[in-house]
């Protein structure tokens, strides 16, 4: 059940009885021979079946984050990160002023993880206010899946390509992990480090891990509403 598919008034119909709602925060960015919009589709693929299965609503996902990075890859579109913090807190705010008081955040990108602190900040100002955070990539059920299979987690590498993130051939075999110590990379450098933009591992996986893989984060996502059920 998404915002697009309703009008205010069956919103604040819903608002009666349930006050939970999931929010994708994303960005648009290279991933290699991927969808540049990938890291919104994998957490709006886990929240669109997440509301089916729940009946939690599913509001619009902000489409750009903080990328600096990868602004020598074209298409890559970067939020400045106080323009990030500001926006999602706007958002936040918006959205608790309607009723909101549950809101599950899927993260898709990890450029975007310093706006935690700042939500911290907010719920102090709004203490009836309930966050939670998941960022898929990052979870022991992605590491323990990665393991399994002996596959590096990457970014652009098969933990991200879906049928729904490929929009062209993948190459066949494992990329090497460059080295950078502890530097922080400007965006020259990590274009000419990165090439393609893929940082290491296996460009593709069998479907099989795949399914695995999303099935694992959506039980995820799924017990996080439930437990903002029970919160209620």
């Amino acid at each position: 059940m998404k915002f697009e598919d309703l009008n205010w008034m069956q919103v604040e119909e819903y608002l009666k009885t349930d006050d939970r709602l999931i929010l994708v925060l994303g960005a648009c960015e290279q991933h290699g021979y991927l969808s540049l919009m990938t890291d919104v589709k994998i957490p709006m693929a886990l929240a669109e079946e997440a509301s089916r299965q729940s009946g939690v609503l599913l509001a619009p996902p902000l489409n750009f984050g903080c990328s600096p990075y990868f602004l020598t890859y074209p298409g890559t579109i970067s939020l400045r990160l106080h323009t990030f913090l500001d926006v999602v807190e706007d958002i936040l705010r918006s959205l608790y002023g309607a009723g909101f008081r549950r809101i599950l955040i899927l993260n898709g990108h990890g450029g975007n993880t310093p706006v935690k602190t700042h939500l911290v900040e907010l719920l102090n100002q709004l203490p009836d206010l309930l966050l939670s955070w998941y960022a898929w990539w990052t979870t022991d059920t992605v590491a323990e899946i990665a393991k399994k299979y002996q596959l590096d987690s990457e970014h652009g590498s098969w933990m991200e390509a879906f049928d729904f993130t490929t929009v062209t051939e993948l190459p066949d075999g494992i990329k090497p992990i460059p080295d950078v110590g502890y530097a922080l990379l400007g965006k020259a450098a990590t274009r000419e480090i990165y090439q393609d933009g893929v940082y290491g591992g296996a460009y593709k996986a069998d479907p099989a891990i795949m399914d695995e893989l999303f099935a694992a984060c959506l039980a995820d996502v799924l017990n996080l509403l439930n437990f903002a059920e029970e919160r209620r």
